[in-house]
């Protein structure tokens, strides 16, 4: 998954998104609000992580333009205001979930899984297509009750195209989800990670298709 690290304290912004990175997920770091909004102007983002005091302005407000504008990416404010009627504002003006600075790590890395889960229209970890199950906590995918570890990048291409089996995916769709900024990552890098996928899947019933010149989708036979 690609994320959008919203926050002008360089040390803790690093710190984040090295830990996020563990995770397989791609983060691009903004260090003020017009940087933000340059951001997701050429980009996509499956989540944003916003802080509230920035150089060039205040967070909510960032929040509140984005919910004006229709735009539905869930965010996840970090936020060192403890008090119940600021939590509660955040949440009024469209914050999927808060977090309390300091923080720890683990506790946001759950909060944020437990945010896709409820847009993705899940409340489980588990994804379940034909005889594969696969377990985006525990990072394992299940053919046919054997398990088979996947490693990161692995696992969030799985996450993308289980999340939406049949759906075409093309490549510069896929490399966008994967990549931040500043990686330099290629469309034939999704290739190689599409051919180690496939290479978990032999023996099961799905299969990851590819559509000559349109993309990829997962299907079962």
């Amino acid at each position: 998954m690609r994320f959008l690290l919203v926050e002008d304290s360089a040390t803790l912004a690093q710190s984040v998104a090295e830990r996020l990175a563990l995770d397989g997920h791609a983060i691009d770091i903004a260090a003020s609000l017009a940087d933000a909004e340059d951001c997701l102007a050429i980009a996509g983002y499956d989540l944003i992580l916003l802080d509230i005091m920035l150089p060039d302005g205040d967070g909510r407000s960032f929040l509140a333009r984005q919910r004006a504008a229709l735009r539905e990416t869930p965010v996840i404010v970090m936020t060192a205001r403890s008090s119940v009627s600021d939590r509660v504002h955040m949440l009024d003006i469209g914050a999927d979930d808060y977090i309390t600075k300091p923080f720890d790590f683990a506790e946001l890395e759950a909060r944020c899984r437990a945010v896709l889960r409820r847009r993705g229209g899940s409340a489980s970890n588990i994804r379940s297509f034909a005889d594969v199950e696969f377990d985006i906590l525990a990072a394992t995918l299940t053919v046919g009750g054997i398990p088979r570890e996947l490693r990161n990048r692995e696992l969030r291409l799985l996450e993308i195209l289980i999340s939406a089996p049949e759906r075409v995916f093309s490549k510069s769709h896929l490399s966008d989800r994967l990549f931040s900024f500043t990686e330099d990552a290629s469309e034939n890098a999704i290739e190689v990670y599409v051919g180690r996928l496939r290479r978990k899947l032999e023996g099961s019933k799905v299969r990851i298709e590819t559509l000559r010149g349109v993309g990829y989708r997962l299907t079962a036979q």
